[in-house]
């Protein structure tokens, strides 16, 4: 810290450094060895021979896409703010920039989200590389004007990445007469390489690219759109197209109605989009928070370790989730209530801490040990998170109707950009502790609603049986 007295400075600090160091490393280590047990073992049992090759290469083709797409915009997420900042942007208009990022998601995303039923997958997977890259080369200029147009270009990129790609192979596979479950398989593999491993190496690129390479701020943008490119051409040539099922004949606002008229005639993908947008709205609050709650007072603390820790933890929950969703006994509506309740339980840590008094941390200092039990609670609501996208990708695979995918997993992300905007807005207004406070309360009322699905799906049956009528 640049703001000690000099007297501090003569203190011996390097001991305690050190075995703060040591504490991240021992942190980290211990995970990501937990993660590749999980995965050894894995290896270990004999299920690669109920898979067709042609399977096979199809899953591996469609994860190496997936990849480089999470690459694109993994590459972009560290530096964003940074980047404004280097222009000489103040902590408002950012805070506008990144709102109308959101807001562009909201609106604009949900439309192009609804053209990719009609207009096919593909072609959407194909437009989110064009926008994203379009972002990323707004990023060279300094002007306000252009960089909001890079945020409007990269908040309808943001609702493709989220939807396109998922609706592609959720078609694609019942296209090909492939076993429902081994979809199963494909989500937890891809949110252990897309949101786990990938993130890991982008942040490791984009720093090295940065302050290594000291190629300036923008470096990571470019890299991003060369991936972007890469997966871009792989897709172009590899991939069929798939539309929602007699999409041809109608029009995107018949998709949209199609699409409401499903939420709201079905209980079941009413419950299953609330769930998600209170899941994801915590989770986009813990992004902005968790920062803030590790250093309170300004202590040092090393961001890309705890990310990449954080990360790790992701891995591993996912790792989990391929685990509990092949087996028989464990129904998906059944266990993720509990998940929605340790997600909760994992986010109130630093409601509780508050509550006891906060331990005096000195800026620039070692994090203090509530910080440590609060990471102790971040890492377990990021396994949470591991274990909550496949799970939720099955459930919407199994609930969804196929002809309006698209648009009906993009009308759930405009409560949550709504939401999103309005925390942005006014994120100054709250302590920490109330925003958590929130957090858990939405937590808490998805696990509520996860168990009126699990009532409802234990009395209907899945509503929609794959085709090849091998439910």
């Amino acid at each position: 810290g640049a703001h000690t007295p000099a007297w501090q400075l003569l203190t011996p600090l390097s001991s305690s450094n050190a075995s703060m160091e040591a504490y991240y490393w021992v942190q980290f280590g211990l995970i990501a060895i937990a993660c590749a047990m999980l995965e050894m073992q894995k290896m270990g049992t004999k299920e690669r021979v109920s898979m067709p090759q042609n399977f096979i290469s199809f899953r591996n083709g469609y994860l190496f896409v997936y990849s480089l797409m999470m690459a694109g915009d993994w590459l972009q997420g560290p530096y964003v703010y940074a980047l404004y900042q280097h222009y000489g942007y103040s902590t408002g208009d950012i805070g506008k920039l990144f709102i109308a990022g959101f807001g562009s998601s909201m609106i604009f995303g949900t439309v192009v989200g609804s053209m990719a039923d009609k207009y096919g997958r593909k072609n959407a997977a194909l437009t989110y590389v064009v926008t994203y890259i379009a972002s990323c080369v707004t990023k060279h200029w300094s002007d306000y004007g252009v960089l909001m147009l890079g945020r409007f270009f990269g908040g309808i990129a943001t609702s493709l990445l989220f939807t396109a790609f998922e609706s592609w192979l959720v078609s694609e596979h019942f296209k090909r007469g492939y076993e429902a479950e081994w979809l199963d398989k494909t989500f937890a593999k891809a949110i252990f390489l897309g949101n786990g491993l990938v993130s890991i190496v982008s942040g490791l690129l984009a720093n090295y690219l940065v302050t290594d390479m000291s190629l300036g701020p923008v470096a990571p943008f470019d890299a991003a759109a060369v991936f972007l490119a890469i997966g871009g051409v792989v897709i172009f040539f590899t991939w069929s197209e798939n539309k929602g099922d007699g999409s041809e004949h109608t029009s995107v606002q018949q998709g949209m109605k199609q699409a409401y008229d499903a939420i709201r005639n079905d209980k079941k993908v009413f419950y299953l989009g609330a769930m998600q947008s209170l899941f994801e709205a915590s989770m986009y609050s813990f992004v902005f928070l968790w920062t803030p709650a590790l250093g309170p007072n300004g202590e040092d603390i090393p961001h890309g370790m705890i990310f990449a820790t954080m990360m790790v933890a992701c891995m591993v929950g996912s790792s989990v989730a391929s685990r509990i969703m092949s087996r028989p006994d464990m129904k998906v509506e059944r266990y993720m209530q509990m998940v929605f309740l340790a997600s909760a339980a994992a986010l109130f840590v630093p409601v509780v801490v508050k509550f006891f008094g906060m331990g005096q941390g000195v800026p620039g200092g070692p994090i203090t040990f509530e910080g440590k039990v609060q990471m102790l609670g971040f890492l377990v609501f990021e396994a949470m998170v591991g274990i909550f996208w496949p799970s939720m990708m099955k459930m919407r695979s199994q609930y969804v109707p196929e002809e309006v995918r698209s648009t009906v997993m993009n009308f759930f992300r405009i409560p949550l950009n709504l939401f999103v905007c309005v925390i942005l807005y006014n994120v100054a207004l709250f302590p920490l502790a109330a925003m958590f406070a929130m957090c858990t309360g939405f937590l808490v009322l998805a696990a509520v609603l996860q168990q009126r699905l699990e009532v409802l799906s234990t009395a209907a049956g899945p509503k929609f049986a794959p085709v090849g009528g091998k439910a």
